[in-house]
């Protein structure tokens, strides 16, 4: 088993497809741990702004069938592949594995930083020889109001189906 920690993102109808996620995500994975909901403007493209959030979860999946997996919930909520920075129904990325980061360029931005920090700050980013939350305080210190807002939680929150908070 390992822990996978995912960065949700969407900016069309993201409440919608972010509670999707979430649902199908806890139907084939059990428990997880879900941090909260952040707004920022999109990055690379003018769109609508995006909500982004952080999930861990446990599975014995490999790296490559859980990419698939996720390629296929992102298929089923009407991704269509396509241009790098462009509007999303949904975007799952696995940004790390057992407590260390991937090389990701995302792990640059308040959009992942922000909430990965909520839920797992001790994650190693090799590369900058930082963990995810001194990466997340440096983003701030560098960028005082950084474009990000924390959203109201219970945006994403039904009585049929509330976030586990672990």
């Amino acid at each position: 088993m390992h822990r996978f920690y995912l960065s949700l993102g969407s900016n069309l109808e993201p409440e919608r497809h972010l509670r999707a996620a979430l649902r199908e995500l806890r139907a084939r994975f059990g428990e997880l741990q879900v941090s909260s909901a952040y707004e920022s403007a999109a990055v690379g493209f003018d769109g609508p702004p995006f909500w982004n959030l952080a999930v861990s979860l446990r599975t014995d999946f490999s790296v490559e069938a859980l990419n698939d997996w996720l390629h296929a919930l992102e298929a089923r909520e009407g991704r269509v592949r396509g241009a790098r920075y462009a509007d999303r129904t949904l975007d799952l990325d696995i940004v790390a594995i057992d407590g260390v980061a991937l090389e990701r360029p995302e792990l640059r931005e308040a959009f992942v930083l922000a909430p990965l920090s909520e839920i797992a700050p001790e994650i190693r980013v090799q590369r900058q020889n930082s963990t995810v939350g001194e990466l997340w305080a440096g983003l701030q210190r560098a960028r005082p109001g950084a474009p990000i807002r924390k959203l109201a939680m219970e945006l994403l929150e039904d009585s049929e189906f509330p976030p586990s908070r672990k």
